[in-house]
């Protein structure tokens, strides 16, 4: 990237005075007008977890790092992350990448995403690319089939008609399995696409389901895109749904499919990751030949790529908030250069795609009613994305609570998919699924000891904070609501939670607490309270809401952190 291009860049998106900005929002397509730059164009999007509509996804306050990676990709938040970049508060890439003025940012720009939106602005850079006479690969990152409405109403394949109809050449895949073996083999064979996969085997002769790459011949070059499936999805997810599929994260095969590509032909090799941010990072300094990683997994945004040994990484946001477009430089070792550019979907200033919008009103005029009937309205921010807590969460305990009231404990899984709601927004059922689309959703309610309890916050805590990528193998620390306790995360593995409490007591080890818990499997090592028939959380949400009418939350994190600053977006509403 040159200085002439790192300019433009920031003028374009980062660098916007008051009078730029307004010119921006009257023509919304200089941002997207980007001048030819190199040999072949890679349209990448991640994360977009079945969000057909526009809405709000607001980044995190908090990213708390394991002390060896603090300040590195991944882990930058706030004020720092727009440091990091050089971004310049209220611009369209500020309200992209911080929660910084978030809702005063959202009621100028409007909602992102949406898949009209995201399908137009594909097509409008790849008419662009294929006009200079280059050529442009669209690319996938996983996690896009279900967690939304519409994915979950019909089983993933309106997704997977959206994805044939925008003309997604390659995608990779994670929360796609919680469907199901056999409806995702079904869902599969109805992609247009082809889903790549070193790391998707059988369990018992470790025979490969799918093609590990493909190679293109863009131009005068060839480009090996190699798929890599999130490997721990037996761990994340009950073991039902993958039964004798392996996902293992394997070094030796990774490295033994970009060696065979590169034997093939391939001069350059990009890897189409759901691994994560931080554990891409580590592979990148472990797998020889990787040119490019395009990762996915953790929602991270990189407006610059990271260069980590002799492989790029470019991380594609999540939520249908951006489209990355990737320029590549090649030449016969590889890739020579590559410009990076984040497009943010814009929903109310990009053109719409005609025949997906017309294919979406038909698709949910069965649901329509079901999907936007107003529950109640919120008059504070609700939120979803954070390390160790968020208003939405707070939220499902207080429901829990107050239909439950013998509870004594809530967990809700720290999944980092969702959506944002701003005061004065009405709350559907769209909105429930959009944070609680699980195809395992039940609320169960069970008993655990004192000792239990303290043992799972230990094992999230060692999960998460482990200064060692390959041992990080979830999301962010599952919620408590009734419980407080201390956090410190540079503490040895068992020694992190500390000063727990219940109901405002120390913890017992010995007592039987009654505990609250869906979208996972924590009710397993528990003993079921009698007579209670598990129902699905947006169930249990819709009926608690409707009887409010009105929500509002006020930030109340329930646990305190040693050796970090820890803050929550201020209440406006």
């Amino acid at each position: 990237m040159n200085r002439r291009e790192l300019l433009y860049l920031f003028s374009a998106l980062a660098g916007l005075g008051p009078k730029a900005l307004a010119q921006v929002l009257e023509n919304p397509g200089r941002l997207y007008e980007l001048p030819p730059y190199g040999d072949a164009t890679l349209l990448y999007f991640s994360d977009l977890h079945g969000q057909a509509f526009p809405h709000y996804f607001m980044e995190p306050p908090n990213l708390i790092a394991p002390k060896p990676l603090m300040g590195r990709p991944g882990y930058l938040t706030g004020e720092a992350i727009l440091r990091y970049y050089g971004v310049e508060r209220g611009t369209p890439l500020a309200y992209l990448l911080s929660y910084v003025n978030f809702e005063e940012l959202a009621r100028a720009f409007g909602p992102i995403g949406g898949l009209s939106a995201l399908t137009a602005l594909i097509r409008q850079q790849k008419a662009q690319v294929e006009a200079e006479g280059g050529q442009a690969l669209v690319l996938d990152g996983g996690d896009t089939w279900t967690n939304s409405g519409l994915s979950l109403l019909t089983q993933g394949e309106a997704i997977v008609e959206w994805q044939n109809l925008t003309g997604v050449d390659h995608m990779v895949s994670h929360w796609e399995w919680t469907l199901g073996r056999e409806r995702v083999e079904e869902l599969l064979k109805r992609f247009r696409g082809e889903h790549l996969s070193y790391n998707v085997v059988d369990e018992l002769f470790g025979d490969p389901l799918f093609p590990a790459y493909r190679i293109h011949q863009l131009g005068k070059h060839a480009v090996a895109v190699v798929g890599a499936t999130y490997p721990y999805v037996k761990v994340s997810h009950p073991e039902e749904f993958t039964q004798g599929l392996s996902f293992a994260l394997d070094e030796r095969r990774l490295q033994e499919a970009v060696d065979q590509a590169r034997a093939e032909g391939a001069e350059a090799v990009v890897l189409l990751s759901h691994n994560g941010l931080q554990l891409d990072a580590a592979l990148a300094e472990r797998i020889k030949g990787l040119d490019l990683i395009l990762s996915g997994h953790t929602h991270d945004l990189t407006p610059r790529p990271w260069r980590v040994g002799k492989t790029w990484i470019v991380a594609g946001s999540a939520a249908g908030k951006a489209l990355m477009r990737v320029d590549l430089k090649l030449w016969k070792g590889g890739i020579a250069n590559l410009r990076v550019r984040v497009l943010p979907v814009l929903s109310q200033h990009l053109p719409k795609a005609e025949d997906v919008e017309k294919w979406l009103q038909e698709r949910v005029a069965p649901h329509r009613q079901h999907l936007f009937e107003p529950l109640a309205v919120c008059e504070s921010l609700l939120y979803k994305r954070d390390t160790l807590y968020s208003t939405f969460d707070q939220m499902v305990g207080e429901a829990v609570r107050a239909l439950y009231p013998e509870v004594e404990v809530v967990f809700s899984p720290a999944v980092r998919w969702g959506t944002t709601l701003l005061p004065g927004q009405a709350i559907t059922r769209d909105h429930l699924y959009a944070y609680t689309g699980f195809t395992y959703p039940e609320l169960h309610l069970f008993w655990l000891r004192g000792e239990q309890i303290r043992g799972v916050l230990e094992d999230i805590a060692s999960n998460v904070f482990s200064p060692d990528p390959f041992y990080q193998q979830g999301g962010d620390v599952s919620r408590t609501y009734g419980l407080r306790y201390v956090l410190d995360p540079d503490a040895p593995t068992g020694q992190r939670v500390r000063e727990v409490e219940v109901g405002g007591k120390p913890l017992d080890p010995n007592r039987r607490y009654l505990v609250a818990a869906y979208g996972g499997r924590l009710q397993r090592v528990g003993e079921a309270k009698a007579g209670f028939e598990p129902r699905p959380i947006y169930a249990v949400l819709e009926e608690y809401l409707k009887g409010v009418g009105r929500v509002r939350v006020l930030p109340n994190p329930n646990v305190r952190v040693l050796g970090r600053t820890y803050q929550v977006p201020e209440v406006k509403g």
